[in-house]
């Protein structure tokens, strides 16, 4: 039995155990995967209805996938062989389709390995001949929308045993007679049968919280330090999220030793919560270890316990890690256990959300400005008056008092500014020199570094040459730079503070999504009969799947699950987006969303999915991994960062070499464009020149700034997938952000894309006076004819019946009879009776006094063809009305009672309310936008005649919508690609950009590039409309970086100068405008913070008069993938 709604492990195992314990039933083995279960049963005793019943009794939908054939095989022999069989796989085309083949396969019952080539378009697979088929292989694989085929046509048979035993169908059906889909299914159900590990991963990643990086020479550092290591195969570290995302060989290094690797460099490193990545990870902190004896305890009772893989225990550190199976044991269970044995333990508590927490790093710039504001303010108020004197003593001439020497070569002014100088180096410079030390330690260079070298060249300089003055018995004191690093720490410790306050803003979208999560849970115990026996509340951390947690009013969903008691309503919005204004109705068997909010009820809720598995921790991890990446501009960014600061110094000698070479040789030059103070003006040229020269190399160290460049994009990025995730659409990276702005065509899947997925009944036509029939009986009658058949359409007949009825009790069905590609027969009887029960509740009276409750009714559904088999005649108007129908892609069904033709039922997928909207707000944004489908060309051209699709691509297999994708991309289109199932993952690889719907399947979601989560067309144009403003952004920051850069530098080296207004910078002007270009470009990329979608109601009111239907004629339908315009049918 197929069952409908059973999308967690507890639900199977309810239906196992409440079927189990009906009379007849000696057998049920469930399968979540296929969402179904196998049930061995005595046909005496119990029935199919009565299976299909309980499970709706249940809250699930079943129906069967075929009679008889329960077991189709018997063993004769034990002995046995291994065959091994070539399948040629067309369609792959990424490793992501590859890896999700061998998943697939190696999960096949008899199964025993397979080796999966993307280069060479093959797998390879060795099974068990006995609980397995090559055919049944090829199926499984053409089921995930690949098209595959034996190589050569035969297998390859490896013999075990005495010699080849013979296995034959004790009902004499063979193979051909059922479906491959089924024939897999049931593969699927030798529960005892071996099933191959998949192969273990080489490979292992773990992410590391960097502390320290300044721009983006530190980012380049690092990935080239990690990249030399062998045992490091990837590596992306992201500025703006302080983090590293690392690909390693568990067998060469560990986490922690990447970790070490990046603190060598001189930054600091932690190695950011292993147990979110891996779900069977589980890191404690110990207490009350004494000895080895109570390591050696601890560490056997892990070991021992049911669902344990590995157990290690530190006496040094008092932690401990512990792998684990979760479906076999839990986190609590383990805590348990060590508490039982005598030792407290509680877990280790570290991840994104401290990670994400700047406030340590606003706290200590702020204390560095501070303090160098303290001595900072006093030289600026020095400067300024020395400013003012030397104006007056042009006018008037003189000596200045504070330039009176206390000793011979040391004034009041050069001891005052040493005096405030001295503390601010020491102290206020401190986090600038260690990060410089280290980074020098190890042959790089950063921003620190220039820093550190203009302050301390400045400092030395000055020191040196008044230690010099004075024991020279100088008369005069000499010029100093005392000044300068009082001032530079000054702007550089403000522009870091606002710069740390800015990355925080940047990253409030993911601190917002994370503050979603619940941080406790109440779990409760049940009792046989389903009442709380107790209540506990414990970490969300441990939470076990399978948990029955109480929700309150107003309280945070902890968990994904399924409310198994209650009803009450919940906001989504927060997770959604805000395109949700209503709240969700919750009742039994209705699913929950973590992060989601309780109304007014409280609920009782079965644990599905907890921990890392849940929507919300998905959607943060999609949203944190979107922000570690990089747009390709970035990388651009990152290479230029890495050669800057070699560059300024290089800079920095040659203005030095220069001006010494003009101050000596052109001194008048130096003293035309360079304003000489009255009281330093000296018959000494040679001096005041090397003064000027000086000055103007440490201005150019103090204005480059590597900070802005490395800032541009990933800011951006940052704020941009943010402000996504907030409306509903998770962008995966800085990559097809950047891309989306370049989408020149759409193609769009149909199903479940444009269409909602599910046929729907969408007309009933009555063809005789409602006094013979009312409307409502034939609905009871059809309904219940329905309700026994598995067909796609008859379960949407049944479920409009139900619908329009208010009832899910129909009446009772004999003699049931489907004809595949036909219709259905049956008889039909108790429907009178439950229409009276209805109109007695709802005071109906449409419906005719009781005509005796044994009364029956003989009932045919179906086409033409079956009407015409029993003996009715179609009309030619019925016929018109059919055929007009099904121009419309609908299928139009008929309906006979008692041997009388008295409905037509139209039944098709119906189109997305926003469907027709998208489409033409995309080609009015000059998009070309395709449709592309596995259905017929009729239901195609259909269903693009309705959205306005002009071009439409019919019965094409997944490997010809990826040559489909691949010849747009070759005409020198942008593509992107619209879709929702397996069978669209190959092309949304292969797009330009990927789009998936959210209500997708597992492949599709993760070969995509964009998520919609609201299944809202309308997403498409706005994540678009995203990434231009996005890349727009970018560009500006760019600019404000370059221009920045390109002029400021040439200023500062003494260009300026020359210019009519005659610019010449100091060194502490030179530092405050390094910080500016900073926070210019944190300041402009929070301004994507202020992005609102466009609503719906403004793309209706520009499309009002210019949305309409297309005629048949206007649309060129293609078959197959291949390019020719097919005649219109």
């Amino acid at each position: 039995l197929r069952v409908e709604g059973a999308h967690s492990q507890p639900s199977i195992q309810t239906i196992q155990e409440q079927l189990g314990s009906l009379a007849g039933v000696s057998d049920v083995r469930g399968s979540l995967q296929e969402c179904a279960v196998m049930v061995t049963y005595r046909p005496l005793l119990v029935t199919q209805q009565a299976l299909k019943e309980h499970i709706r009794d249940l809250g699930f939908s079943s129906w069967s996938l075929a009679d008889a054939a329960l077991s189709c095989w018997q063993e004769v022999s034990s002995d046995w062989s291994a065959h091994s069989v070539t399948l040629c796989i067309a369609g792959m085309t990424c490793s992501s389709c590859s890896s999700s083949i061998q998943e697939r396969i190696s999960q096949m019952g008899g199964v025993k390995s397979i080796a999966v080539s993307l280069s060479d378009g093959t797998a390879t697979v060795t099974f068990d001949p006995r609980l397995t088929e090559a055919e049944l292989l090829q199926a499984a694989i053409e089921e995930m929308g690949f098209e595959a085929s034996v190589q050569g046509g035969h297998v390859i048979t490896v013999w075990f045993g005495s010699k080849p035993t013979l296995r034959v169908s004790p009902s004499g059906l063979s193979l051909g007679f059922f479906s491959s889909s089924f024939l897999l299914l049931l593969s699927r159900f030798q529960l005892n049968s071996p099933v191959t590990r998949r192969p273990e991963v080489r490979t292992q990643r773990c992410f590391i919280a960097v502390t320290g990086m300044t721009c983006a020479s530190c980012v380049g550092n690092i990935e080239r330090k990690l990249r030399s290591h062998g045992g490091i195969t990837a590596v992306f570290v992201s500025l703006m999220a302080a983090k590293a995302e690392v690909t390693y060989d568990p067998d060469s290094i560990g986490a922690a030793g990447v970790a070490r690797l990046i603190e060598d460099l001189g930054f600091g490193a932690t190695v950011m919560d292993q147990a979110a990545a891996n779900p069977g990870l589980l890191e404690l902190r110990l207490s009350g270890m004494t000895c080895a004896s109570c390591v050696h305890k601890i560490e056997s009772k892990l070991r021992s316990t049911p669902g344990v893989m590995a157990a290690t225990v530190s006496l040094a550190t008092n932690r401990a890690q512990v792998r684990y199976h979760p479906e076999a044991v839990g986190a609590r269970d383990l805590l348990a256990i060590i508490q039982d044995l005598g030792f407290q333990a509680e877990l280790e508590k570290t991840g994104l959300k401290q990670n994400l927490d700047h406030s340590k790093e606003i706290l200590q710039w702020r204390n560095s400005f501070l303090l160098s504001l303290v001595f900072g303010l006093p030289v600026m108020g020095l400067m300024v008056y020395m400013m003012v004197m030397d104006s007056q003593m042009q006018n008037h001439g003189g000596a200045m008092p504070e330039d009176q020497n206390l000793v011979p070569g040391l004034s009041l002014l050069n001891l005052a500014f040493f005096l405030l100088c001295t503390p601010v180096q020491i102290f206020g410079g401190r986090y600038f020199y260690i990060q410089a030390y280290r980074a020098l330690q190890h042959r790089t260079a950063n921003m620190d570094v220039l820093i550190v070298l203009a302050t301390s060249i400045a400092y030395v300089y000055s020191c040196v040459v008044l230690v010099v003055a004075m024991a020279e018995q100088a008369q005069q004191s000499p010029t100093t730079f005392f000044d300068t690093p009082p001032m530079l720490f000054v702007f550089i410790a403000l522009g870091r503070w606002l710069e740390h306050i800015a990355k925080s803003k940047t990253s409030e979208a993911l601190a917002k999504l994370i503050s979603l999560q619940a941080s406790d849970a109440t779990v409760v115990t049940l009792g046989p009969d389903g009442a709380v026996l107790s209540e506990e509340q414990v970490e969300l951390d441990l939470v076990q799947r399978g948990d029955v947690i109480k929700v309150l009013p107003g309280g945070k969903f902890p968990i994904d699950g399924r409310v198994t008691e209650g009803s009450s309503t919940a906001d989504e919005s927060l997770i959604t987006g805000p395109g949700e204004p209503m709240p969700v109705s919750k009742k039994v068997g209705s699913l929950v969303l973590a992060g989601s909010i309780n109304g007014h009820g409280a609920l009782l809720v079965e644990a599905t999915h907890v921990g890392g598995d849940t929507t919300l921790s998905q959607i943060v991890r999609l949203v944190e991994e979107a922000q570690l990446s990089k747009a390709p501009i970035q990388k651009l960014a990152d290479r230029l960062g890495g050669l800057f600061v070699p560059f300024i110094l290089v800079v920095s000698l040659l203005t030095l070499a220069a001006w010494l070479l003009v101050g000596f040789s052109h001194f008048h030059l130096v003293e035309q464009h360079f304003p000489v103070e009255v009281r330093h003006r000296q018959p000494n040229e040679p001096r005041w020149s090397f003064r000027l020269t000086f000055q103007a190399s440490i201005t150019v160290l103090s204005i480059a700034c590597p900070c802005s460049l490395g800032l541009a994009t990933p800011t951006a990025v940052m704020v941009g997938t943010g402000v996504g995730a907030r409306n509903g659409i998770l962008i995966k990276g800085g990559e097809p952000l950047e891309m989306a702005h370049k989408i020149q065509a759409v193609m769009f899947d149909k199903t479940g894309t444009l269409t909602n997925g599910v046929p729907r009944v969408t007309r009933v036509l009555v063809l005789w006076e409602p006094a013979r029939l009312p409307l409502r009986k034939i609905l009871a009658l059809v309904g219940t004819a329905e309700a026994s058949s598995e067909h796609p359409l008859g379960v949407a007949v049944a479920a409009h019946c139900r619908q329009e009825l208010g009832s899910d009790l129909l009446g009772c069905c004999q003699d049931f009879q489907a004809v595949p590609g036909c219709g259905i027969s049956c008889r039909v009887s108790n429907v009178d009776h439950l229409l009276v029960q209805e109109a007695s509740r709802d005071g109906s009276s449409l419906v005719p006094e009781q005509e005796g409750p044994g009364e029956s009714y003989w009932v045919l559904i179906g086409n033409r063809e079956w009407l015409r088999r029993n003996g009715h005649r179609v009309e030619a108007d019925m016929d018109a009305a059919m055929a007009s129908h099904e121009a419309k892609g609908q299928t139009a069904v008929l309906v006979a009672i008692d041997g009388t033709l008295c409905a037509m039922l139209a039944v098709a997928d119906t189109v997305k309310a926003e469907s027709a909207l998208a489409v033409q707000t995309l080609s009015s944004m000059g998009v070309q936008v395709v449709m592309i489908t596995g259905d017929n060309r009729r239901t195609a051209k259909a269903i693009a005649a309705q959205v306005g699709i002009g071009k439409v691509f019919a019965e094409v297999l997944p490997s010809h919508k990826v040559a489909k994708v691949q010849e747009l991309q070759e005409a020198g289109l942008r593509v992107a690609m619209v879709g929702d199932g397996v069978n669209d993952s190959p092309a949304l690889a292969q797009a330009d950009v990927g789009i998936a719907i959210g209500t997708g399947t597992d492949v599709a979601i993760e070969a995509a590039d964009i998520v919609l989560i609201r299944n809202d067309l309308l997403d498409v144009v706005a994540s678009i409309e995203l990434s231009r403003k996005t890349v727009r952004r970018i560009r500006i920051n760019f600019v404000f970086a370059l221009i920045y850069n390109l002029l400021g530098i040439p200023v500062a080296a003494g260009s300026g100068a020359f210019l009519p207004v005659g610019l010449v910078l100091q060194p502490w002007m030179a530092s405050a405008a390094m910080a500016a270009s900073s926070l210019s470009v944190l300041l402009s990329s929070l301004l994507l913070k202020t992005y609102r979608k466009t609503p719906a109601e403004f793309y209706e009111a520009r499309a009002r008069g210019h949305t309409r239907s297309l005629r048949s004629s206007q649309i060129s339908t293609h078959l197959g993938g291949v390019d020719s315009v097919q005649p219109c049918p």
